[in-house]
């Protein structure tokens, strides 16, 4: 069993990307392209909004984190987002956004006064969902309860906390800043302030046992989170583990705690919808469900990915991921580094890289709603992943089998061809 790629809380993947904004006669259906979709309705659409800047780059990770050196650039950053959010309305005119994700590096090093102006200016641009999901990153070493109090009155209402571990020796292998007395400190300040919460843990770190990755996942769930992530961790390209790999445990030990986290997770009442996300009833985490379902995003800041859909095509972009070039950029009326169609034939690639991930797969129709493809484009492929029992369909439904889900990658190359 091949571990699959962990996606954290509020990244969306990239994959290819898209063109410019569609014009009134294009929108109005009064011209097609050969070749262009014709989508039914649009799809939801939430908003990603990246904060690029840590204490500490950790060695496993390769997300779009630089570390703080002495002070980052608070006022200028948060202009500059207003700028990008300004510059990318017209491509979601009369949209309603229903969910918010602030991720980074760790927003948690924002002051409150920033969190609050950056809530302000998006509420005054975009209409947003009565109930809309609105989650911050956090990471333990940051966490002052005063102003998580304040982030709570900004309208944050879901947390997603970096624990990684509760054992100290782990969590100074894996390179971060806090230790295992001040995670626990952070999880009390979260269930404080906010009553739907996530944890993050990782599991199959260097010289870990299974006991002590059974004690992790058993102190996350004596907090009783709404909801964990819990993820394999992968030793990712152009990361400091890439160059100088650790000892960390082998496929047959991965899979007994992947064993020992489902059954745990499942024996507190947790239900694992997605790949490495376990949820108390009603606490799926929206955001990520709406990334899954092949939905479409806003993605604001410095590297930061968008998914928007239009009748009859969708569009990728990518903003500047450096900071300096990022605020250099917007500044200047362009944060779109590059921005992309996407091709008729990466449909259906695309979605079933996301929509597989999820345990109780998909809904037949859900296809052609996002795609404007019909599922008899990818017959072919599915008929031979059917035949491997990698997956399951009916004439409702389409969804990994138990095998399908142990080795996920080999399943959503399939769709590729």
């Amino acid at each position: 069993m091949i571990p699959i790629k962990p996606v954290r809380e509020g990244q969306a993947s990239a994959s290819s990307a898209a063109s410019t904004a569609a014009s009134p006669a294009e929108v109005a259906g009064a011209f097609l392209r050969p070749g262009a979709l014709q989508l039914s309705a649009l799809p939801p659409l939430s908003l990603y909004v990246h904060f690029p800047w840590c204490v500490q780059k950790c060695p496993y990770c390769d997300f779009n984190s630089h570390e703080v050196r002495g002070s980052f650039p608070e006022e200028e950053y948060l202009s500059a987002l207003r700028s990008d959010l300004e510059s990318a309305l017209p491509l979601i005119w009369g949209r309603k956004i229903y969910t918010i994700f602030i991720g980074g590096g760790t927003p948690s090093l924002m002051s409150a006064a920033g969190l609050d102006r950056l809530m302000s200016d998006i509420r005054s641009m975009l209409p947003l969902d009565g109930a809309a999901e609105i989650t911050m990153e956090a990471n333990p070493g940051t966490f002052e309860a005063d102003k998580f109090r304040s982030y709570r009155t900004s309208g944050i209402n879901r947390l997603s906390i970096g624990i990684q571990s509760f054992n100290a020796r782990h969590l100074q292998a894996l390179g971060r800043i806090h230790d295992d007395g001040e995670a626990r400190k952070a999880v009390e300040i979260a269930h404080a302030n906010f009553d739907n919460f996530n944890l993050d843990l990782m599991y199959a770190l260097p010289s870990q046992t299974l006991d002590e990755a059974r004690r992790d996942v058993s102190t996350a769930i004596g907090f009783a989170p709404p909801h964990l992530s819990l993820y394999h961790l992968t030793l990712e390209p152009n990361t400091y583990f890439a160059k100088h790999p650790p000892s960390v445990p082998d496929d047959d030990a991965s899979a007994e705690m992947q064993d020992m986290i489902a059954a745990l997770t499942s024996d507190a009442g947790y239900q694992h919808y997605e790949v490495s996300a376990y949820g108390k009833p009603g606490r799926q985490a929206r955001h990520n469900l709406n990334y899954w379902q092949f939905g479409d995003y806003l993605g604001i800041g410095a590297g930061a990915h968008s998914k928007i859909s239009f009748p009859h095509r969708i569009v990728r972009q990518m903003r500047y991921k450096q900071p300096k070039a990022y605020l250099e950029n917007t500044k200047a009326g362009r944060p779109i580094q590059e921005e992309f169609e996407l091709e008729r034939d990466d449909l259906g690639f695309e979605f079933m890289l996301n929509a597989l991930r999820l345990n109780d797969g998909f809904e037949v129709n859900l296809f052609s709603e996002r795609t404007g493809l019909s599922i008899n484009a990818i017959d072919k492929a599915l008929d031979a992943a059917e035949a491997k029992g990698l997956l399951y369909r009916d004439y409702r439904i389409i969804r990994p089998t138990e095998l399908g889900r142990r080795f996920l990658n080999d399943l959503q190359q399939m769709f590729l061809d």
